[in-house]
Protein backbone atom coordinates (compact mmCIF):
# COMPACT_ATOMS: atom_id res chain seq x y z
CA UNK A 1 0.00 0.00 0.00
CA UNK A 2 1.07 3.61 -0.59
CA UNK A 3 1.38 4.39 3.14
CA UNK A 4 3.91 1.59 3.73
CA UNK A 5 5.96 2.48 0.67
CA UNK A 6 6.15 6.14 1.62
CA UNK A 7 6.98 5.34 5.24
CA UNK A 8 9.96 3.28 4.10
CA UNK A 9 11.05 6.06 1.76
CA UNK A 10 10.74 8.63 4.56
CA UNK A 11 12.81 6.50 6.98
CA UNK A 12 15.55 6.15 4.39
CA UNK A 13 15.55 9.90 3.81
CA UNK A 14 15.84 10.58 7.55
CA UNK A 15 18.80 8.19 7.82
CA UNK A 16 20.57 9.88 4.92
CA UNK A 17 19.87 13.32 6.37
CA UNK A 18 21.28 12.35 9.78
CA UNK A 19 24.45 11.07 8.09
CA UNK A 20 24.86 14.18 5.94
CA UNK A 21 24.42 16.49 8.93
CA UNK A 22 26.83 14.65 11.22
CA UNK A 23 29.87 16.73 10.28
CA UNK A 24 28.16 20.11 10.74
CA UNK A 25 26.56 18.99 14.01
CA UNK A 26 29.91 17.79 15.31
CA UNK A 27 31.46 21.15 14.48
CA UNK A 28 28.79 23.06 16.36
CA UNK A 29 29.02 20.74 19.37
CA UNK A 30 32.80 21.00 19.50
CA UNK A 31 32.91 24.78 19.44
CA UNK A 32 30.01 24.93 21.90
CA UNK A 33 27.61 27.80 22.39
CA UNK A 34 29.28 29.53 25.30
CA UNK A 35 28.64 33.25 25.16
CA UNK A 36 31.61 35.54 24.54
CA UNK A 37 30.36 37.61 27.47
CA UNK A 38 27.89 37.05 30.26
CA UNK A 39 25.31 39.27 28.53
CA UNK A 40 25.45 37.56 25.14
CA UNK A 41 22.81 35.02 24.20
CA UNK A 42 22.97 32.31 21.60
CA UNK A 43 19.41 33.23 20.55
CA UNK A 44 17.27 36.33 21.13
CA UNK A 45 13.63 36.18 20.09
CA UNK A 46 11.71 39.42 19.55
CA UNK A 47 8.04 38.63 20.18
CA UNK A 48 6.42 36.22 22.61
CA UNK A 49 3.49 35.01 20.50
CA UNK A 50 2.94 31.42 19.29
CA UNK A 51 5.96 31.57 16.98
CA UNK A 52 8.22 33.48 19.34
CA UNK A 53 7.63 31.68 22.60
CA UNK A 54 7.79 28.26 20.92
CA UNK A 55 11.06 29.23 19.18
CA UNK A 56 12.51 30.40 22.51
CA UNK A 57 11.54 27.22 24.35
CA UNK A 58 12.82 24.98 21.55
CA UNK A 59 16.12 26.87 21.37
CA UNK A 60 16.57 26.48 25.12
CA UNK A 61 15.72 22.77 24.91
CA UNK A 62 18.47 22.45 22.31
CA UNK A 63 20.99 23.83 24.79
CA UNK A 64 21.12 27.43 23.55
CA UNK A 65 21.17 30.37 25.95
CA UNK A 66 17.95 32.15 25.01
CA UNK A 67 16.15 35.41 25.78
CA UNK A 68 12.64 36.35 24.63
CA UNK A 69 11.56 40.00 24.41
CA UNK A 70 7.82 40.78 24.55
CA UNK A 71 6.37 44.26 24.85
CA UNK A 72 2.81 43.28 25.82
CA UNK A 73 3.80 42.23 29.32
CA UNK A 74 1.94 38.95 28.79
CA UNK A 75 3.17 36.07 26.66
CA UNK A 76 1.12 34.38 23.93
CA UNK A 77 0.86 37.26 21.48
CA UNK A 78 -2.32 38.22 19.65
CA UNK A 79 -3.43 34.58 19.51
CA UNK A 80 -3.54 33.94 23.23
CA UNK A 81 -4.42 37.44 24.47
CA UNK A 82 -6.83 38.93 21.91
CA UNK A 83 -7.25 36.33 19.16
CA UNK A 84 -7.50 32.54 18.90
CA UNK A 85 -8.01 31.72 22.57
CA UNK A 86 -10.53 34.35 23.73
CA UNK A 87 -12.52 33.99 20.50
CA UNK A 88 -12.80 30.23 20.98
CA UNK A 89 -13.93 30.79 24.57
CA UNK A 90 -16.74 33.06 23.36
CA UNK A 91 -17.59 30.78 20.46
CA UNK A 92 -18.04 27.89 22.89
CA UNK A 93 -20.01 29.93 25.46
CA UNK A 94 -22.33 31.41 22.83
CA UNK A 95 -22.84 27.96 21.28
CA UNK A 96 -23.84 26.56 24.69
CA UNK A 97 -26.39 29.36 25.06
CA UNK A 98 -27.75 28.77 21.56
CA UNK A 99 -28.02 25.02 22.16
CA UNK A 100 -29.78 25.54 25.48
CA UNK A 101 -32.26 27.91 23.88
CA UNK A 102 -32.93 26.03 20.65
CA UNK A 103 -31.83 22.38 20.98
CA UNK A 104 -32.02 21.19 24.60
CA UNK A 105 -35.76 20.56 24.49
CA UNK A 106 -35.27 18.12 21.61
CA UNK A 107 -33.10 16.04 23.93
CA UNK A 108 -35.58 16.12 26.79
CA UNK A 109 -33.81 18.89 28.71
CA UNK A 110 -36.27 21.67 29.48
CA UNK A 111 -35.21 25.07 30.77
CA UNK A 112 -37.75 27.52 32.18
CA UNK A 113 -35.65 30.51 31.18
CA UNK A 114 -32.29 30.87 29.46
CA UNK A 115 -30.54 34.21 29.77
CA UNK A 116 -27.17 35.62 28.86
CA UNK A 117 -24.93 37.01 31.60
CA UNK A 118 -22.46 38.77 29.32
CA UNK A 119 -20.21 39.88 32.18
CA UNK A 120 -19.87 36.29 33.42
CA UNK A 121 -19.23 35.08 29.87
CA UNK A 122 -16.45 37.64 29.45
CA UNK A 123 -15.02 36.74 32.86
CA UNK A 124 -14.75 33.08 31.87
CA UNK A 125 -12.95 34.12 28.69
CA UNK A 126 -10.56 36.40 30.62
CA UNK A 127 -9.81 33.66 33.15
CA UNK A 128 -8.85 31.26 30.37
CA UNK A 129 -6.54 33.86 28.83
CA UNK A 130 -4.90 34.70 32.17
CA UNK A 131 -4.26 31.08 33.09
CA UNK A 132 -2.77 30.28 29.69
CA UNK A 133 -0.47 33.33 29.60
CA UNK A 134 0.80 32.48 33.07
CA UNK A 135 1.25 28.92 31.87
CA UNK A 136 3.63 30.09 29.15
CA UNK A 137 5.64 32.04 31.75
CA UNK A 138 5.91 28.82 33.74
CA UNK A 139 7.21 27.04 30.64
CA UNK A 140 9.86 29.76 30.25
CA UNK A 141 11.03 29.19 33.82
CA UNK A 142 11.01 25.42 33.37
CA UNK A 143 13.14 25.67 30.24
CA UNK A 144 15.36 28.49 31.56
CA UNK A 145 14.34 31.06 28.96
CA UNK A 146 15.15 34.61 30.04
CA UNK A 147 12.06 36.83 29.67
CA UNK A 148 12.41 40.58 29.10
CA UNK A 149 9.22 42.64 29.16
CA UNK A 150 9.55 45.57 26.81
CA UNK A 151 9.71 46.83 23.21
CA UNK A 152 12.85 45.89 21.32
CA UNK A 153 14.55 47.50 18.33
CA UNK A 154 17.76 46.70 16.51
CA UNK A 155 20.93 48.67 17.23
CA UNK A 156 22.94 46.19 15.16
CA UNK A 157 22.43 42.63 13.87
CA UNK A 158 23.53 41.36 17.30
CA UNK A 159 22.20 44.04 19.67
CA UNK A 160 18.64 44.87 20.69
CA UNK A 161 17.72 47.97 22.65
CA UNK A 162 14.73 47.29 24.92
CA UNK A 163 12.51 49.95 26.48
CA UNK A 164 11.12 47.94 29.37
CA UNK A 165 7.58 48.26 30.69
CA UNK A 166 9.14 49.57 33.93
CA UNK A 167 10.42 52.62 32.02
CA UNK A 168 14.05 51.59 31.85
CA UNK A 169 16.32 50.72 28.94
CA UNK A 170 18.54 47.67 28.54
CA UNK A 171 20.66 46.17 25.79
CA UNK A 172 20.20 42.49 24.93
CA UNK A 173 22.93 40.86 22.86
CA UNK A 174 22.60 37.72 20.77
CA UNK A 175 24.51 35.76 18.16
CA UNK A 176 21.24 34.91 16.43
CA UNK A 177 18.12 37.10 16.44
CA UNK A 178 14.67 35.78 15.52
CA UNK A 179 12.01 38.31 14.50
CA UNK A 180 8.63 36.93 15.62
CA UNK A 181 6.54 40.07 16.04
CA UNK A 182 3.43 38.71 14.35
CA UNK A 183 0.78 40.81 12.66
CA UNK A 184 -1.67 43.60 13.34
CA UNK A 185 -5.19 44.44 12.22
CA UNK A 186 -5.36 45.76 8.66
CA UNK A 187 -7.26 49.02 8.60
CA UNK A 188 -9.50 50.46 5.91
CA UNK A 189 -9.04 53.92 4.35
CA UNK A 190 -11.31 56.46 6.04
CA UNK A 191 -12.36 54.07 8.83
CA UNK A 192 -11.05 54.90 12.30
CA UNK A 193 -11.12 52.04 14.79
CA UNK A 194 -11.97 53.27 18.30
CA UNK A 195 -12.64 49.79 19.79
CA UNK A 196 -16.03 51.01 21.04
CA UNK A 197 -18.39 51.47 18.11
CA UNK A 198 -15.94 50.71 15.30
CA UNK A 199 -13.96 47.75 16.53
CA UNK A 200 -11.30 45.32 15.43
CA UNK A 201 -11.42 41.71 16.54
CA UNK A 202 -9.85 42.92 19.81
CA UNK A 203 -12.80 45.18 20.57
CA UNK A 204 -15.32 42.60 19.39
CA UNK A 205 -14.01 40.27 22.10
CA UNK A 206 -14.71 42.78 24.86
CA UNK A 207 -18.07 44.40 24.12
CA UNK A 208 -19.93 45.29 27.33
CA UNK A 209 -23.40 45.02 25.76
CA UNK A 210 -24.96 42.76 23.15
CA UNK A 211 -25.49 45.02 20.12
CA UNK A 212 -28.84 44.98 18.36
CA UNK A 213 -27.15 45.30 14.99
CA UNK A 214 -23.60 44.43 13.99
CA UNK A 215 -21.96 45.00 10.62
CA UNK A 216 -18.91 42.87 9.85
CA UNK A 217 -16.64 44.27 7.14
CA UNK A 218 -14.86 41.25 5.67
CA UNK A 219 -16.06 37.66 5.22
CA UNK A 220 -12.89 35.87 6.23
CA UNK A 221 -12.22 33.47 9.11
CA UNK A 222 -12.17 36.10 11.86
CA UNK A 223 -15.19 38.06 10.68
CA UNK A 224 -17.39 34.97 10.35
CA UNK A 225 -16.33 33.61 13.75
CA UNK A 226 -17.01 36.86 15.58
CA UNK A 227 -20.21 37.39 13.63
CA UNK A 228 -21.32 33.92 14.76
CA UNK A 229 -20.67 34.73 18.42
CA UNK A 230 -22.92 37.77 18.43
CA UNK A 231 -25.56 36.27 16.11
CA UNK A 232 -26.05 33.42 18.60
CA UNK A 233 -26.53 35.94 21.38
CA UNK A 234 -29.31 37.68 19.46
CA UNK A 235 -27.55 40.32 17.37
CA UNK A 236 -28.69 41.00 13.81
CA UNK A 237 -25.47 40.44 11.84
CA UNK A 238 -24.76 41.66 8.31
CA UNK A 239 -21.48 40.77 6.62
CA UNK A 240 -20.20 43.16 3.95
CA UNK A 241 -17.59 41.70 1.59
CA UNK A 242 -15.85 43.32 -1.39
CA UNK A 243 -15.22 39.96 -3.12
CA UNK A 244 -17.94 37.90 -4.82
CA UNK A 245 -17.67 35.10 -2.23
CA UNK A 246 -16.93 34.48 1.44
CA UNK A 247 -13.58 32.98 2.54
CA UNK A 248 -11.99 33.08 -0.94
CA UNK A 249 -9.32 30.51 -0.03
CA UNK A 250 -11.92 27.85 0.75
CA UNK A 251 -12.94 25.06 -1.65
CA UNK A 252 -15.79 26.45 -3.76
CA UNK A 253 -18.29 23.65 -3.16
CA UNK A 254 -17.72 23.73 0.59
CA UNK A 255 -17.87 27.52 0.62
CA UNK A 256 -21.28 27.62 -1.03
CA UNK A 257 -22.74 25.11 1.41
CA UNK A 258 -21.09 26.93 4.32
CA UNK A 259 -22.70 30.23 3.34
CA UNK A 260 -26.12 28.59 3.13
CA UNK A 261 -25.67 27.20 6.65
CA UNK A 262 -24.71 30.63 8.00
CA UNK A 263 -27.71 32.18 6.28
CA UNK A 264 -29.94 29.58 7.98
CA UNK A 265 -28.43 30.90 11.22
CA UNK A 266 -29.80 34.33 10.21
CA UNK A 267 -26.50 35.93 9.18
CA UNK A 268 -26.95 38.23 6.18
CA UNK A 269 -24.41 38.73 3.41
CA UNK A 270 -23.78 41.65 1.08
CA UNK A 271 -21.16 40.40 -1.39
CA UNK A 272 -19.45 42.39 -4.13
CA UNK A 273 -19.98 45.46 -1.94
CA UNK A 274 -17.50 48.09 -0.82
CA UNK A 275 -17.55 50.57 2.04
CA UNK A 276 -17.42 54.15 0.75
CA UNK A 277 -17.58 56.04 4.05
CA UNK A 278 -18.47 55.73 7.74
CA UNK A 279 -20.47 58.27 9.75
CA UNK A 280 -20.30 58.13 13.56
CA UNK A 281 -21.84 61.53 14.27
CA UNK A 282 -25.13 60.10 15.57
CA UNK A 283 -26.18 57.37 18.02
CA UNK A 284 -25.86 54.75 15.26
CA UNK A 285 -22.98 54.08 12.90
CA UNK A 286 -23.92 54.68 9.27
CA UNK A 287 -22.03 53.00 6.46
CA UNK A 288 -22.32 54.25 2.90
CA UNK A 289 -22.02 51.27 0.57
CA UNK A 290 -21.90 50.73 -3.16
CA UNK A 291 -21.32 47.77 -5.49
CA UNK A 292 -17.62 46.84 -5.87
CA UNK A 293 -17.84 47.59 -9.58
CA UNK A 294 -19.51 50.94 -8.91
CA UNK A 295 -23.17 51.92 -8.93
CA UNK A 296 -25.95 53.21 -6.73
CA UNK A 297 -25.05 53.86 -3.11
CA UNK A 298 -26.98 52.73 -0.05
CA UNK A 299 -26.88 53.34 3.71
CA UNK A 300 -26.56 50.57 6.30
CA UNK A 301 -26.87 51.28 10.02
CA UNK A 302 -25.58 49.40 13.06
CA UNK A 303 -24.73 49.83 16.72
CA UNK A 304 -21.27 48.33 16.20
CA UNK A 305 -19.08 47.83 13.13
CA UNK A 306 -16.38 45.14 13.14
CA UNK A 307 -13.49 45.80 10.75
CA UNK A 308 -12.18 42.38 9.74
CA UNK A 309 -10.39 43.02 6.47
CA UNK A 310 -7.35 40.88 7.22
CA UNK A 311 -4.04 41.36 8.98
CA UNK A 312 -0.71 42.94 8.09
CA UNK A 313 2.84 42.06 9.23
CA UNK A 314 3.89 43.99 12.34
CA UNK A 315 7.44 45.31 11.98
CA UNK A 316 6.95 48.93 13.04
CA UNK A 317 9.60 50.31 15.37
CA UNK A 318 11.97 47.36 15.03
CA UNK A 319 14.65 49.38 13.23
CA UNK A 320 14.91 46.89 10.40
CA UNK A 321 15.98 49.63 8.00
CA UNK A 322 18.89 50.45 10.29
CA UNK A 323 20.45 47.02 9.85
CA UNK A 324 19.35 46.60 6.23
CA UNK A 325 16.70 43.85 6.53
CA UNK A 326 14.82 43.69 3.24
CA UNK A 327 11.00 43.71 3.06
CA UNK A 328 8.62 43.15 0.17
CA UNK A 329 6.03 45.62 -1.08
CA UNK A 330 3.41 44.53 1.48
CA UNK A 331 5.74 44.63 4.46
CA UNK A 332 6.72 40.97 4.75
CA UNK A 333 10.30 39.87 5.36
CA UNK A 334 11.62 37.49 2.66
CA UNK A 335 13.52 34.50 4.09
CA UNK A 336 15.19 31.38 2.74
CA UNK A 337 14.28 27.80 3.70
CA UNK A 338 16.25 28.21 6.93
CA UNK A 339 14.25 31.36 7.86
CA UNK A 340 17.35 33.52 7.33
CA UNK A 341 16.84 37.10 6.21
CA UNK A 342 19.33 38.86 3.96
CA UNK A 343 21.23 39.95 7.10
CA UNK A 344 23.51 37.27 8.55
CA UNK A 345 22.36 36.01 11.94
CA UNK A 346 18.90 37.60 11.67
CA UNK A 347 15.93 35.27 11.16
CA UNK A 348 12.18 35.80 10.81
CA UNK A 349 9.18 33.52 11.35
CA UNK A 350 5.38 33.55 11.50
CA UNK A 351 3.16 36.33 10.26
CA UNK A 352 6.05 38.66 9.33
CA UNK A 353 7.13 36.34 6.48
CA UNK A 354 5.23 35.00 3.44
CA UNK A 355 2.86 32.10 4.12
CA UNK A 356 -0.45 31.46 5.87
CA UNK A 357 -1.03 33.77 8.84
CA UNK A 358 -1.89 31.03 11.33
CA UNK A 359 -0.71 30.48 14.90
CA UNK A 360 0.05 26.78 14.41
CA UNK A 361 2.11 27.52 11.31
CA UNK A 362 4.09 30.12 13.34
CA UNK A 363 4.71 27.51 16.05
CA UNK A 364 6.14 25.09 13.49
CA UNK A 365 8.25 27.92 12.03
CA UNK A 366 9.64 28.57 15.51
CA UNK A 367 10.62 24.95 16.08
CA UNK A 368 12.23 24.60 12.65
CA UNK A 369 14.10 27.91 12.95
CA UNK A 370 15.55 26.95 16.34
CA UNK A 371 16.58 23.59 14.92
CA UNK A 372 18.37 25.24 12.00
CA UNK A 373 20.20 27.64 14.33
CA UNK A 374 21.35 24.73 16.52
CA UNK A 375 22.77 22.90 13.52
CA UNK A 376 19.93 20.45 13.05
CA UNK A 377 17.49 20.16 10.16
CA UNK A 378 14.05 21.76 10.38
CA UNK A 379 11.07 21.52 8.07
CA UNK A 380 7.63 23.11 7.56
CA UNK A 381 5.48 22.28 4.52
CA UNK A 382 3.16 25.24 3.94
CA UNK A 383 1.13 23.20 1.44
CA UNK A 384 0.02 20.90 4.27
CA UNK A 385 -0.95 23.40 6.97
CA UNK A 386 -4.58 22.86 8.03
CA UNK A 387 -6.96 25.78 8.31
CA UNK A 388 -10.13 25.89 10.42
CA UNK A 389 -13.12 28.22 10.69
CA UNK A 390 -14.45 27.69 14.23
CA UNK A 391 -18.11 28.42 13.55
CA UNK A 392 -20.78 25.75 13.98
CA UNK A 393 -20.48 23.64 11.99
CA UNK A 394 -16.73 24.11 11.72
CA UNK A 395 -14.99 24.08 8.35
CA UNK A 396 -11.51 22.55 8.15
CA UNK A 397 -9.26 22.04 5.15
CA UNK A 398 -5.79 20.78 4.31
CA UNK A 399 -4.09 20.53 0.94
CA UNK A 400 -5.47 21.81 -2.34
CA UNK A 401 -8.98 22.92 -3.22
CA UNK A 402 -10.71 21.41 -6.23
CA UNK A 403 -10.21 24.70 -8.07
CA UNK A 404 -6.45 24.56 -7.46
CA UNK A 405 -6.21 20.94 -8.60
CA UNK A 406 -8.24 21.68 -11.71
CA UNK A 407 -6.01 24.67 -12.54
CA UNK A 408 -2.89 22.50 -12.17
CA UNK A 409 -4.13 20.23 -14.97
CA UNK A 410 -3.76 17.04 -12.90
CA UNK A 411 -6.45 14.41 -13.54
CA UNK A 412 -8.27 13.80 -10.27
CA UNK A 413 -11.19 12.09 -8.57
CA UNK A 414 -13.48 13.42 -5.84
CA UNK A 415 -15.20 11.44 -3.11
CA UNK A 416 -17.85 12.98 -0.87
CA UNK A 417 -19.84 11.81 2.10
CA UNK A 418 -22.63 13.81 3.79
CA UNK A 419 -22.71 13.95 7.58
CA UNK A 420 -26.39 12.97 7.42
CA UNK A 421 -25.13 9.47 6.59
CA UNK A 422 -22.92 9.34 9.69
CA UNK A 423 -24.51 7.46 12.60
CA UNK A 424 -22.78 9.48 15.33
CA UNK A 425 -23.83 12.79 13.78
CA UNK A 426 -27.41 11.56 13.43
CA UNK A 427 -27.54 10.17 16.97
CA UNK A 428 -26.60 13.54 18.49
CA UNK A 429 -28.81 15.50 16.07
CA UNK A 430 -25.87 17.42 14.61
CA UNK A 431 -25.56 16.20 11.03
CA UNK A 432 -24.97 19.41 9.04
CA UNK A 433 -22.12 19.22 6.53
CA UNK A 434 -19.99 16.85 4.49
CA UNK A 435 -16.48 15.49 3.91
CA UNK A 436 -14.78 15.92 0.55
CA UNK A 437 -11.61 14.09 -0.54
CA UNK A 438 -9.65 14.97 -3.68
CA UNK A 439 -7.12 12.44 -5.02
CA UNK A 440 -4.90 12.10 -8.07
CA UNK A 441 -6.65 9.85 -10.56
CA UNK A 442 -3.62 7.79 -11.64
CA UNK A 443 -1.97 7.19 -8.25
CA UNK A 444 -4.86 7.79 -5.80
CA UNK A 445 -2.54 10.11 -3.83
CA UNK A 446 -4.61 12.47 -1.68
CA UNK A 447 -4.33 16.08 -2.81
CA UNK A 448 -6.80 17.81 -0.50
CA UNK A 449 -9.42 17.15 2.16
CA UNK A 450 -12.24 19.52 3.17
CA UNK A 451 -14.62 18.94 6.05
CA UNK A 452 -17.68 20.86 7.19
CA UNK A 453 -19.08 19.34 10.36
CA UNK A 454 -19.17 19.52 14.10
CA UNK A 455 -15.58 19.15 15.36
CA UNK A 456 -14.12 19.41 11.86
CA UNK A 457 -11.07 21.07 13.40
CA UNK A 458 -10.33 17.85 15.26
CA UNK A 459 -11.12 15.54 12.35
CA UNK A 460 -8.81 17.28 9.86
CA UNK A 461 -5.57 16.05 11.39
CA UNK A 462 -6.00 12.49 10.15
CA UNK A 463 -6.08 14.03 6.68
CA UNK A 464 -3.07 16.24 7.43
CA UNK A 465 -1.07 13.18 8.47
CA UNK A 466 -2.21 11.35 5.35
CA UNK A 467 -1.02 14.20 3.12
CA UNK A 468 2.29 14.41 4.99
CA UNK A 469 3.00 10.76 4.20
CA UNK A 470 1.63 10.95 0.63
CA UNK A 471 -1.12 8.48 1.52
CA UNK A 472 -3.80 7.38 -0.90
CA UNK A 473 -7.54 7.56 -0.35
CA UNK A 474 -7.47 3.76 -0.17
CA UNK A 475 -5.03 3.98 2.76
CA UNK A 476 -7.59 5.92 4.78
CA UNK A 477 -10.47 3.77 3.58
CA UNK A 478 -8.74 0.57 4.69
CA UNK A 479 -7.81 1.99 8.11
CA UNK A 480 -10.25 0.73 10.76
CA UNK A 481 -12.19 3.61 12.34
CA UNK A 482 -14.03 3.24 15.65
CA UNK A 483 -17.80 3.13 15.46
CA UNK A 484 -19.77 5.26 16.00
CA UNK A 485 -17.53 8.30 15.44
CA UNK A 486 -17.65 11.39 13.27
CA UNK A 487 -14.30 10.31 11.81
CA UNK A 488 -16.05 7.49 9.95
CA UNK A 489 -17.32 10.17 7.56
CA UNK A 490 -13.75 10.72 6.40
CA UNK A 491 -13.31 6.99 5.87
CA UNK A 492 -16.54 6.87 3.83
CA UNK A 493 -15.46 9.87 1.72
CA UNK A 494 -12.14 8.13 1.08
CA UNK A 495 -14.05 4.98 0.03
CA UNK A 496 -16.13 7.11 -2.31
CA UNK A 497 -12.94 8.47 -3.86
CA UNK A 498 -11.38 5.21 -5.02
CA UNK A 499 -14.44 2.94 -4.93
CA UNK A 500 -17.90 3.31 -3.35
CA UNK A 501 -19.08 4.28 0.14
CA UNK A 502 -21.18 1.92 2.26
CA UNK A 503 -23.58 4.09 4.25
CA UNK A 504 -25.06 6.35 1.61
Amino acid sequence: MAMAINLARRNAAHALRRYSLSSSTSFISSRGFAADSYDENDVVVIGGGPGGYVAAIKAAQLGLKTTCIEKRGALGGTCLNVGCIPSKALLHSSHMYHEAKHKFANHGVKCESVEVDLAAMMAQKDKAVYNLTKGVETLFKKNKVNYVKGAGKFLSPTEISVDTIEGENTIVKGKNIIIATGSDVKGLPGVTIDEKRIVSSTGALSLTEIPKKLIVIGAGYIGLEMGSVWARLGTEVTVVEFAPQIVPTMDGEIRRQFQRVLEKQKMKFMLKTKVVSVDTSTDVVKLTLEPSAGGEQSILEADVVLVSAGRTPYTSGLGLDKIGVEMDKIGRIPVDRRFSTNVKGVYAIGDVIPGPMLAHRAEDDGIACAEFISGKEGHVDYDKVPGVVYTHPEVASVGKTEEQVKESGVAYRVGKFPMVGNSRAKSIDDAEGLVKVIAEKETDKILGVHIMSSNAGELIHEAALALTYDASSEDIARTCHAHPTLSEALKEAAMATYDKPINI
